[in-house]
C-alpha cells in the first residue's frame, strides 16, 4: 500500500480517473470488461472508476430483488475490481440509472462527506426511466460531483433534453452545508444524453463516419450547437468526438441500425467536466497564480470501445488526470495491529485520532480481507469505545475475541469507520493473520484418524 497522504500540504498529488458511460439496454454483464477498464493499460494506476450505466434492467421484479440485494452489474464490477485493490465507495440507483464509484484503498481517508442524489425528469417526474442520479463528496479537502443521466430521446426533443438537463443541474442537496451541484469544484456530467446530428440525412452522416470525417458532423451535433447558445452550457468542457458515433448498432455488430426504422447515427454517449475555478477566472482579467489554482483537469483519452456488442449503444470511457493541492495531508485515524495475529487468543488494536475526529460511541474498526468490497464486507468489528481496554493521550487499545478471528488465517487490514462522518477515516497497512495451529492440529488428527479406520473394501483399491 502507498503512504497514506502527501508529506505536506503544498504537495501536488495527482490522481487518475476512469470514466465510463454505456447505456446497456437492459442486457446482462459481458464477458470480459479488461479494454473498458483499461487493466492492461502500461500507463499510471487508475485511482478511481466511475461507472454510470443507463438502462439497466428495471423490470419491477428485477427492481425490487436489487433495492434488497446488489444488481448484478454492481456485483459484476466488484467482482472484477476488489482483487485489484478497489473497493465500492458509493452507488445510486435510479430504476435503469446506476452509478458506481470505486476507489484504490489509500485514498479512502482523504474522501469525506459522501452524499448520493437523484432527480427524476420522465413521466412529468413520476417514474425515474430518465432524469439524473449523483454521488458527491470531499476529495482530499475539494469538493467534487459526478452525475450519470439519461435524458429524453428521439431528434425533436431537443428542447426537453435542455430543459431536464438544467433542471438536474439545479438540483440541490438535501443534507445542509452541501454545496450545490455546480457550486462544487469540480463537476463530471456524462450518460446517454440523447443529442443526435441535425439536418444532415442518413447517407451523408453514414459516409462521413465511413470516410472518418467526423469533423464534418460536428457543427451539427445538437449538444455542440448548444453550448454555443445556453449559457448554463457554455462552462462545460468536451474532449474531441474523434470516434464513431456510439449510436445505433445492431446487436454484438459494429454495423449502424438495419432495421426498418435505420435511425442516423449519433453520439449521444457523453463525458462533460466543469472546473469552478476556470469559470470563476474566464470573466476576470489576469491569469491565476500558483497559490490560486489548486485544482486542475486534464484529458488524457476519450474513446469509444467498439468490440462490446451487449446494447445498441457502444459504451465511451476518459481518462482523466486530477490535479490538484490536497487540503488535508494525514488521515484523522492511524490504526496498527499489535502483535501477531492469529485465533488462538484475543488481539489487540492501537489507535490514534486527530483532535479534530467528531468521534462517537458508534464508531467501529472493522477487519477487512484484503480484497474487501465495500465498508460493509468486514469479517468482524470491534466497537470503539465498548471493546476499548486502554486509553491514554497518545494513543488508545481495542481488543477482538480470538472468537471472531479466522481460523485459516490470511492477509488482512483494519478500517476506522465514523458514524458521524459515514465514511472510513483511517485504514491500516495489510497485515497476516497467521492460521489456527490448534484447529489445524485437530483437522490433522482426524484426517490420521479417519484413513485409519478407512473401510476393507476400499483399502483393496488402493493399488489402482
Amino acid at each position: 500500500m502507498e503512504p497514506a497522504g502527501p508529506e505536506h500540504r503544498g504537495a501536488v498529488r495527482e490522481l487518475r480517473l476512469h470514466l465510463v458511460t454505456w447505456n446497456v439496454g437492459t442486457a446482462s454483464p459481458p464477458p470480459d470488461v479488461t479494454s473498458l477498464l483499461q487493466l492492461n493499460s502500461l500507463g499510471p494506476a487508475v485511482d478511481m472508476y466511475v461507472i454510470g450505466l443507463q438502462e439497466v434492467n428495471s423490470r419491477i421484479t428485477n427492481f425490487l430483488s436489487d433495492l434488497a440485494f446488489d444488481d448484478p452489474w454492481s456485483i459484476f464490477f466488484m467482482t472484477v475490481l476488489s482483487p485489484l485493490g478497489y473497493i465500492k465507495l458509493s452507488s445510486v440507483r435510479m430504476q435503469g440509472l446506476l452509478l458506481l464509484l470505486f476507489v484504490k484503498h489509500v485514498h479512502l481517508p482523504f474522501i469525506r462527506d459522501i452524499h448520493t442524489h437523484y432527480t427524476r425528469t420522465g413521466l412529468y417526474g413520476y417514474w425515474g426511466n430518465k432524469g439524473g442520479v449523483t454521488v458527491r463528496m470531499s476529495l482530499y479537502g475539494h469538493t467534487v460531483c459526478f452525475m450519470n443521466c439519461h435524458l429524453p430521446a428521439h431528434m425533436e426533443n431537443t428542447e426537453q433534453r435542455l430543459d431536464d438537463f438544467e433542471k438536474i443541474l439545479e438540483m440541490q442537496f438535501e443534507e445542509e452545508n452541501i454545496p450545490s451541484t455546480l457550486d462544487h469544484d469540480v463537476l463530471f456530467c456524462f450518460g446517454d444524453l440523447n443529442f443526435r446530428i441535425a439536418d444532415y440525412g442518413i447517407h451523408f452522416v453514414r459516409e462521413s463516419i465511413n470516410n472518418k470525417r467526423y469533423n464534418l458532423l460536428w457543427e451539427k451535433d445538437q449538444l455542440n450547437m448548444a453550448k454555443k447558445k445556453e449559457a448554463f452550457l457554455q462552462e462545460f468542457i468536451e474532449g474531441p468526438l474523434q470516434f464513431k458515433p456510439t449510436y445505433k448498432f445492431d446487436l454484438y455488430s459494429d454495423v449502424y441500425d438495419t432495421s426498418e426504422k435505420k435511425r442516423k447515427p449519433a453520439w449521444t454517449d457523453r463525458i462533460l467536466w466543469r472546473v469552478k475555478n476556470l469559470c470563476q477566472h474566464a470573466s476576470k482579467e489576469g491569469e491565476f497564480t500558483e497559490e490560486e489554482q489548486t485544482i486542475s483537469v486534464t484529458l488524457n483519452n476519450y474513446i469509444s470501445h467498439m468490440s462490446y456488442g451487449i446494447s445498441d449503444h457502444k459504451p465511451v470511457t476518459g481518462t482523466f488526470g486530477l490535479e490538484l493541492k490536497p487540503l488535508l495531508s494525514h488521515p484523522l485515524v492511524t490504526l496498527n495491529p499489535e502483535g501477531e495475529w492469529s485465533a488462538e487468543h484475543d488481539v489487540l488494536i492501537s489507535y490514534s485520532a486527530a483532535p479534530e475526529l467528531p468521534s462517537s460511541a458508534w464508531d467501529w474498526i472493522g477487519l477487512f480481507k484484503v480484497t474487501f468490497r465495500h465498508v460493509n464486507d468486514y469479517v468482524t468489528y470491534a466497537w470503539v469505545e465498548d471493546d476499548e481496554i486502554s486509553s491514554n493521550k497518545d494513543s488508545k487499545q481495542v481488543y477482538m475475541s480470538a472468537a471472531e478471528i479466522p481460523d485459516m488465517g490470511g492477509e488482512f487490514l483494519l478500517c476506522y469507520y465514523s458514524n458521524n462522518l459515514q465514511s472510513i477515516v483511517g485504514i491500516s497497512q495489510p497485515f497476516q493473520i497467521q492460521p489456527n495451529r490448534t484447529l489445524i492440529g485437530k483437522d490433522l488428527t482426524q484426517e490420521e484418524n479417519s484413513w485409519m479406520q478407512k473401510p476393507d473394501n476400499l483399502e483393496s483399491h488402493d493399488e489402482f
